[in-house]
This record gives C-alpha cells, sequence and structure tokens, in this order.
C-alpha cells in the first residue's frame, strides 16, 4: 500500500503562465466580457420593449441571450481574477459546483438550438398553422423541459464527480472546471464517470442532433419548392445564422469531450474552451442580431427615441417659440 494524500483544495493553470502576456490578456477579455454583456442584454430589451419581437422565434433567442449571459459569467470573471491577482486556488466543492452549472447551461444551450429548428421548421413548412402549433403555451412548455432535462443531466454527472478523490495532481489544466480536467487528476475510478459522459451524450446528442437534421430535411425540401428567388434567399438567410451557430457550438463541445486528450494537447484544449466559453457567448447575438431585419429595425426605433436627430430637435425648438 501507498500513502496518499487526498487534496481538497486544486490549483488552476489559467491561460498563461507567461508575465510579459498576463496584463494584455487580461485586458482582452474583459473587453470580450463587456461586449458580451452589451449584446446579450440589449437583444433581451429589444425582445421585452419591441412588440413587434414577441412572437416564438423572438422568445427562444431571447432565452439564448440570457443563456450567452450565464455561460460567460460562469467562467469569465474567474479567469480575469486569476489573471489579475494570479490566485488560482479553487475548494474542489466550488470546482464541481462550478461543474453543474456549467453542464446546465450547455445542455441548455443544445436542446434550445433544437426547439429553435423546429420552430423554424414550423414557420416555413406549416405556415398557416403555424401560430396554432407554437402558441405562448407550448413555447413555454417546451423552454421547461429544456431546462428540467438539463438540470437531471447535470445534477447525475455533478453527484457521481463529488464521488470522485484528487491525489495524483492538484493543478487543473484550464482556466475553469471541467469534467475531463478533473478525470485526469483523480485517482478514482472513473469508469462510471466515462460512461455516463459517453451514455448522456449519446442520448442527448441524438435527441438533440436528429431532430434538427430532420427539421432542416424538410426546410430545405420546401425551399427548394419555392418559385420566387426573394422569397428563397429570404428563408434561407433565417436558417443561415441558426445553422452557423449549431455548427460551432457542437464542434467545439464534440472537441472537448469526445476526442482523446493527452498531455500535449493542453494547449490546444485552452484554445478549444476559450472558444466555447468566451467566444461563441460573443458571436451568437452578432450572428443573429447582424443578419436579422427585424432586430435592425428595432435597434434604429430604440436609438431614435434615445437620441432623436437634428432635425426633429430643431422642429420641436421651432414650435416652442411660437408657442
Amino acid at each position: 500500500m501507498v500513502n496518499q494524500t487526498i487534496l481538497n483544495e486544486l490549483f488552476l493553470s489559467g491561460l498563461s503562465d507567461l508575465p510579459g502576456l498576463q496584463l494584455p490578456l487580461f485586458f482582452f477579455f474583459l473587453l470580450i466580457y463587456l461586449l458580451t454583456l452589451i449584446w446579450n442584454f440589449l437583444i433581451i430589451v429589444l425582445i421585452v420593449t419591441d412588440s413587434h419581437l414577441h412572437v416564438p422565434m423572438y422568445f427562444f433567442l431571447g432565452n439564448l441571450a440570457g443563456l450567452d449571459l450565464c455561460y460567460s459569467s460562469l467562467t469569465v470573471p474567474r479567469m480575469l481574477f486569476d489573471l489579475h491577482s494570479k490566485r488560482r486556488k479553487i475548494s474542489i466543492r466550488a470546482c464541481i459546483t462550478q461543474v453543474f452549472f456549467f453542464l446546465y447551461l450547455m445542455g441548455c444551450e443544445a436542446f434550445l438550438l433544437t426547439v429553435m429548428s423546429y420552430d423554424r421548421y414550423t414557420a416555413i413548412c406549416h405556415p398557416l398553422h403555424y401560430t396554432q402549433i407554437m402558441s405562448w403555451k407550448v413555447c413555454v412548455q417546451l423552454v421547461s423541459i429544456v431546462w428540467c432535462l438539463s438540470f437531471t443531466n447535470s445534477l447525475v454527472h455533478a453527484l457521481h464527480a463529488f464521488k470522485l478523490t484528487f491525489c495524483r495532481s492538484d493543478i487543473i489544466e484550464s482556466f475553469f472546471c471541467d469534467l475531463p480536467q478533473l478525470f485526469r487528476i483523480s485517482c478514482s475510478d472513473i469508469f462510471i464517470n466515462i460512461l455516463l459522459v459517453f451514455l448522456s451524450g449519446g442520448f442527448l446528442g441524438s435527441g438533440s442532433l436528429i431532430p434538427t437534421f430532420l427539421s432542416y430535411v424538410y426546410i430545405f425540401k420546401t425551399v427548394l419548392k419555392i418559385q420566387a428567388k426573394g422569397n428563397r434567399s429570404k428563408v434561407f438567410s433565417t436558417c443561415v445564422s441558426h445553422l452557423t451557430v449549431m455548427f460551432m457550438y457542437y464542434g467545439s463541445v464534440m472537441f472537448n469531450y469526445f476526442l482523446p486528450s493527452t498531455r500535449h494537447h493542453f494547449y490546444g484544449d485552452k484554445v478549444v474552451a476559450v472558444f466555447y466559453t468566451v467566444i461563441l457567448p460573443l458571436l451568437n447575438p452578432l450572428i443573429y442580431s447582424l443578419r436579422n431585419q427585424d432586430f435592425r429595425t428595432a435597434f434604429q426605433s430604440v436609438f431614435r427615441k434615445i437620441s432623436p436627430p437634428k432635425f426633429e430637435i430643431q422642429r420641436y425648438e421651432f414650435k416652442s417659440k411660437d408657442l
């Protein structure tokens, strides 16, 4: 028998150990985080305040923006704190708690993207029955199912992670806690944990990807039957944004959880982790808003209310003088 010290605290390796990169990385990711908060919060405000955006598609998009706010806020503030203070210690309880919320939000986003693809399928393939099929009651029920399924999945992984002991190493090769990094430093038998990752990933992944794939098969069949090129391009533009987000999201998640990783892949893992925890929550609102005419119109109307044009101000002053 070999004596092993059971660890109660872990250390995050962070993004870089080079002193010259700490300050530039801090300001760079601080800027990205602030832009992420502004863009996603702006989308939520526009959807809530503009009556033209009170439709199911934007209801789901508002939920996605809220998820991205939480998603980014779960990892980036801690990363900025570590870059600024160089204190990277974290307790095991706090680490697994972060894993729970991270898996929770990640699962919610996966299922929500599936619901959004079903919404596009209903709007394009069954436009006459769209308001009946996608009623507000159905939308709320779908979102509630999304949150409940993801909560159950993340709770199962977190409970099994609490059973792990850590004595092999106290360094997590990342800037936040995630299951693959915990598995690498655990001295417990992780067979059940890895089995749960593949079973839940296969079940939930197929449950989200297969409906999305079938939805877009029917969408493309319907679009090809449209005679007018203008209407066809308009329908395609509404689907391109959603498909772009899905490819980026699922590509980064599959790379992180289902590809074999060795020690010389740690830097690659960090790059992928930065992409789907920091960059993707910033890209999502940009992809949806920049390609969407309704968002541009809503933003312009809000901007006019905040800062009216000069000729309107002059006309108001002229009328006030006459009075």
